[in-house]
């Protein structure tokens, strides 16, 4: 007789769950072992995921228990909303914050605008190096196809 399919759980990679139990820590303001859903909002927001009042209750009342949710239950929330992000998206939405002026490049001005707005403070020569190391195609900036290659080819792209 077969046995009916448990629901596969999103899980977290290793990295990521570190990251999820250091930002549950940090609003975990009262060190209680639990967070009320302002405190939910603000750590999902921290942790780069669009959440408003009313997705925060919603995740309280289905998650958690009295108001609030334990470590487990946060990191079970982080899971399924990583599961449900689009990664070609967020990618096109990264390459926009540098493509300010939308010519569908990165040019030496947007990272000019992107250091000065850091409060780093790089030459121009060190600025158009990095560019040019991944400029696949000679022109002097970089594509979207060029910061696509460079984002998935790092540590940051899971």
């Amino acid at each position: 007789e077969l046995q009916p399919r448990m629901k596969r759980q999103p899980t977290l990679a290793e990295e990521q769950a570190r990251e999820a139990r250091e930002a549950f820590d940090l609003f975990d303001l009262e060190k209680r072992g639990r967070i009320g859903y302002h405190e939910l909002k603000v750590a999902l927001r921290a942790l780069g995921f669009d959440v408003r009042k009313a997705d925060a209750l919603r995740l309280v009342a289905s998650h958690g228990a009295q108001g609030a949710v334990a470590e487990d239950e946060f990191l079970e929330i982080v899971a399924e909303y990583t599961s449900k992000r689009d990664p070609e998206a967020e990618l096109l939405k990264a390459f926009e914050l540098f493509d300010e002026d939308r010519t569908g490049r990165i040019s030496l001005r947007n990272m000019r605008r992107i250091c000065r707005e850091l409060g780093e403070s790089l030459a121009d020569e060190e600025l158009q190096a990095m560019i040019d190391e991944f400029d696949g195609d000679g022109d002097g900036q970089i594509s979207f196809v060029e910061f696509a290659a460079i984002m998935r080819s790092s540590d940051i792209y899971e």
